[in-house]
């Protein structure tokens, strides 16, 4: 008799699922059991190999925080109730993912903070900032976002970013801001900004603890740069 693996190679999800548990399917069958049915010529199976492969840069189950309803609905046999579902597949493991470094969180430690934010910033299609604003424990007392576009001198004003913290009564702040490119680089006007705040910030004693670029899976921070 051939092994349990073996002969339910050909078999559903579900079964394979039932006899092997979750961590035996692939990211296909894990996928094709939230989808439930295929579409003519094709099973469930297959379509949840066509939607991992929307995004050839990164396929796999990751890519499904990235997709949007247009473009799952454009796979045949994706109507909107469909796409729906995957869509919250993606944020459900955003969640989980954010979850769990929300308990390594440490906001005197740039790591834990990029690795926090990170899934919230890194599919932006463009820039976004936010300012977070700390009490005397650098603890959180307020986030902001400030802007969603490019970063550079005209769009970030440091009079909005100090009206915000005295507003919470921050006795500091922290930037952070993500790069679509996924390069996290600091730019020249990362840098210019990063000065302006800084300086407005001496004069307000509101100190500004650092600026985090964050890239895909990766991130620059101003304090262990030496920039701040």
């Amino acid at each position: 008799m051939a092994p349990v693996s073996e002969s339910l190679t050909n078999e559903k999800p579900y079964e394979r699922c039932l006899a092997l548990g979750p961590e035996a399917l692939s990211d296909a069958e894990l996928l094709a059991v939230i989808l439930r049915t295929g579409r003519r010529g094709a099973s469930a199976v297959e379509l949840a190999r066509e939607i991992l492969k929307l995004h050839p840069e990164e396929p796999g189950l990751y890519s499904l925080r990235g997709l949007t309803t247009e473009e799952l609905m454009r796979v045949s046999g994706i109507g909107r109730v469909k796409a729906i579902q995957i869509r919250c597949i993606g944020e459900f493991s955003r969640r989980i993912a954010r979850s769990r470094a929300r308990e390594k969180l440490q906001f005197t430690n740039p790591a834990s903070i990029a690795a926090y934010y990170m899934e919230d910033l890194r599919y932006e299609d463009r820039e976004k900032v936010l300012l977070l604003m700390l009490n005397t424990r650098s603890q959180l007392l307020a986030e902001k976002v400030l802007t969603s576009g490019t970063v550079n001198a005209s769009l970030i004003s440091p009079r909005e970013i100090f009206m915000e913290a005295l507003a919470h009564r921050a006795v500091s702040i922290i930037l952070m801001h993500n790069h679509p490119s996924g390069d996290p680089t600091p730019s020249r006007d990362d840098k210019s900004v990063t000065d302006r705040v800084l300086k407005a910030g001496r004069l307000l004693e509101i100190q500004l603890l650092d600026h985090i670029v964050v890239g895909d899976g990766s991130y620059v921070s101003f304090c262990e740069q030496g920039y701040i």
